[in-house]
């Protein structure tokens, strides 16, 4: 089971959904980076659970505790420990799917590859893992502002409502605003009103998160293996709601010409920028100065109240089952820390991995 993503800048993520912890440790972060459990939690606290009445009921304070590398508030070089410890685990809401998959959960993949398999809150395959995400992500984040790097994302659409395109202080500004962590105020309304209706009816709702980073250079990335918008891809298809990744114009490349979306070059300020941002600011692979602009679709949580078809394993036969417990009638919200944290973790490994950030020290 690889539990790992990185080369140079890597993180490890441990624990599942209701056992005794969960966290991360991030080895490769050079020392001198200015770094405090507060950095950390504040990231932390946009993902966490029972805040509003677009996320699950179930409440977790996700008090991070760093166990090492960070000596005097500075890093030290040495692999950073996080931990959160669980502390409002409902196990009993799980015992009936012991030998009953849920439908669209990772359930029965999980029993028919591993056999003993911990189906309390979907175990290490829960939502809940992605703590391990956010934390890494928090580190990495710091560590690329010191380069003028900053990562912002936003939910788009939420079903069928979809927001009004925003410039990125907007939407940096706006986000703080609404539950839903949406760019578009007058959207977000709506979304909000939806999500909560689709709560009420035992149901949930899917939608799309967009995540922008400005200010990376160009040049990282490789052309063909380890290709940088494919390592985006990779560490944002591996969030488990995701179901698509997009970057720039994504599959509306297909509805144009190449006269319409080609990104023409220009000189600016004494500058290179290029006309349009179709491509994202990646292409061939590499990053070309412009902004990082990718989006990911989230598929409606799985764990609905409404009656379900599903079987039962151990008597190999069709049973009835209703979910019960506490789930996010829509995941977007808080999935959008997670895709900033994931799109973090890839990029401060390439700028290691590149040259722009020394890989011991930073004071170098």
């Amino acid at each position: 089971m690889s539990n790992s993503i990185g080369e140079k800048f890597q993180v490890t993520s441990f624990g599942s959904s209701h056992g005794k912890a969960l966290g991360a440790v991030i080895d490769g972060c050079p020392a001198n980076l200015e770094l405090t459990v507060e950095d950390i939690q504040k990231e932390l606290d946009k993902r966490k659970p029972g805040t509003s009445s677009v996320t699950t009921p179930r409440k977790e304070a996700d008090e991070v505790q760093i166990l090492s590398g960070i000596f005097e508030g500075k890093t030290d070089g040495t692999p950073i420990a996080g931990v959160i410890f669980n502390k409002n685990q409902h196990s009993k809401d799980y015992s009936m799917f012991k030998n009953t998959p849920r439908p669209s959960h990772g359930d029965f993949g999980w029993m028919t590859k591993y056999g003993n398999y911990d189906y309390n809150g979907g175990g290490r395959g829960s939502g809940r893992v992605t703590i391990g995400h956010v934390i890494g992500g928090a580190i990495a984040k710091k560590l690329l502002k010191t380069q003028g790097i900053e990562i912002i994302s936003h939910v788009t659409q939420i079903g069928n409502i979809k927001a009004d395109p925003k410039d990125f202080d907007e939407i940096k500004e706006n986000v703080e605003k609404n539950p839903v962590r949406c760019g578009d105020l007058k959207a977000a309304k709506e979304m909000e009103e939806l999500i909560v209706a689709k709560k009420q009816e035992g149901d949930s709702v899917g939608g799309i998160v967009e995540i922008i980073t400005t200010g990376v250079p160009a040049g990282l990335g490789e052309p063909v293996f380890e290709r940088l918008d494919g390592d985006l891809a990779r560490i944002l298809m591996n969030i488990g709601a995701v179901k698509g990744v997009e970057i720039g114009l994504g599959f509306d490349v297909a509805n144009h010409t190449g006269s319409e979306i080609n990104d023409e070059y220009q000189i600016a300020d004494n500058k290179i920028t290029t006309k349009t941002n179709n491509s994202g600011g990646i292409i061939g692979g590499m990053s070309n100065g412009m902004p990082i602009v990718s989006r990911i679709a989230i598929k409606p949580t799985p764990s609905i109240s409404k009656c379900q078809d599903s079987i039962n394993l151990e008597k190999m036969e069709n049973e009835k089952i209703e979910i019960k417990g506490r789930h996010d009638p829509c995941i977007c919200p808080r999935v959008t820390v997670v895709g900033e944290s994931s799109t973090a973790i890839v990029l401060a490994d390439h700028m290691i991995r590149s040259g722009f950030i020394h890989p011991s020290n930073l004071e170098i």
